[in-house]
């Protein structure tokens, strides 16, 4: 059963660095329990999943002040997710594997339960049928997929995952900015789709505040929100029903301040993220000779408090910005953009 597999290979913006042996393996979690393998691949992509929703608040802003009316811009962004070395791991023995159970290279029970996630170094570990008849049988044992040691020839992207985003945005009265990201329903293969919405409204709370609005700098609040969908089929030919389904919605609530000095500006925020996500394999699957629906349906969430310091440099209408944030995934972010007013 090699669904998993290809709805990853879409799902995970790392396809150029996937390699065919460990995802060849993922779908192996399945063959001996749906429920054990849930659990595994859960904690297994998690870190991956994760650190791209939080991806999706990213580049909202390089300034916190907004456009003069009717004002625009289009801005290009691109992040690094940095996942801690906590993430690339996790302790299999925590799971409460019922059917299967990680085993050492004798076959016997491994006391120490810690295996990879996909962001992790590349061990595979070894899983044994939880059958005291299979104990010790090392040709029952099957081997789990190891970690994809992302950046491991490039230590500048060690343990990164990329993000990236267009967006628009626009001047409106009463300093207020509205932003815009937008993928309508594309075609994704044979017969997928895949779309992005998001928005966001930035609005200067300076000029409410009396004793400091005119004073030479800017502040604002900003509320940015995306959602993501992608709808796969899986395997036509097995089973026209089979889709993987990929969805994110993320929000960031924040306080922004900027200051000008000539054509570069120093900005900051101060927030909260709110990410969600889920990924299911929808249909009826051969699992180990038996018919299974709906194998796989995960949630995910990461929520938390951020922080970002960066800079811009205008020149004429072109915008060059980079800034860092600290939060459950740091990030790194720089983009490029067409400003006017």
């Amino acid at each position: 059963m090699n669904k998993l597999r290809t709805l990853l290979l879409i799902v995970i913006p790392l396809t150029f660095v996937f390699q065919a042996k460990a995802q060849d393996d993922i779908d192996k979690f399945l063959g001996e329990s749906v429920e054990d393998g849930e659990k595994l691949i859960g904690a297994y992509i998690a870190p991956a999943i994760k650190a791209f929703s939080l991806g999706m608040n990213q580049g909202w802003y390089n300034t916190a002040k907004p456009h003069k009316i009717a004002g625009i811009d289009l801005t290009f962004t691109g992040s690094l997710m940095t996942v801690p070395s906590s993430d690339q791991m996790f302790d299999a023995n925590k799971l409460g594997l019922t059917k299967i159970v990680l085993v050492d290279e004798f076959g016997d029970p491994k006391s120490d339960g810690n295996i990879p996630t996909i962001l992790g170094p590349d061990t595979p570990p070894t899983f044994s049928p939880n059958d005291p008849l299979s104990m010790g049988n090392t040709t029952d044992d099957f081997q789990g997929p190891g970690g994809l040691e992302l950046g491991s020839d490039v230590k500048f992207l060690k343990n990164k995952m990329p993000a990236a985003m267009v967006q628009l945005g626009f001047g409106l009265p009463k300093g207020t900015d509205v932003k815009l990201r937008l993928v309508p329903k594309t075609d994704v293969g044979d017969n997928g789709t895949f779309n992005l919405f998001g928005i966001g409204v930035m609005h200067d709370i300076k000029q409410y505040i009396p004793g400091i609005k005119n004073l030479p700098f800017d502040l604002s609040a900003l509320v940015g929100y995306t959602q993501m969908k992608l709808d796969v089929q899986l395997d036509a030919t097995a089973n026209p029903d089979q889709r993987g389904i990929f969805e994110v919605k993320a929000t960031t609530i924040q306080g922004l301040i900027s200051k000008k000095l000539s054509v570069i500006t120093f900005y900051g925020g101060v927030g909260y993220n709110i990410a969600k996500s889920s990924l299911a394999m929808q249909g009826t699957y051969d699992v180990g000779g038996t018919s299974v629906k709906d194998p796989v349906d995960l949630s995910f969430a990461a929520s938390g408090m951020r922080a970002t310091a960066g800079m811009r440099l205008k020149l004429a209408v072109l915008t060059f910005h980079a800034d860092y944030t600290l939060q459950k995934y740091k990030a790194l972010t720089a983009g490029i953009g067409i400003n006017v007013r």
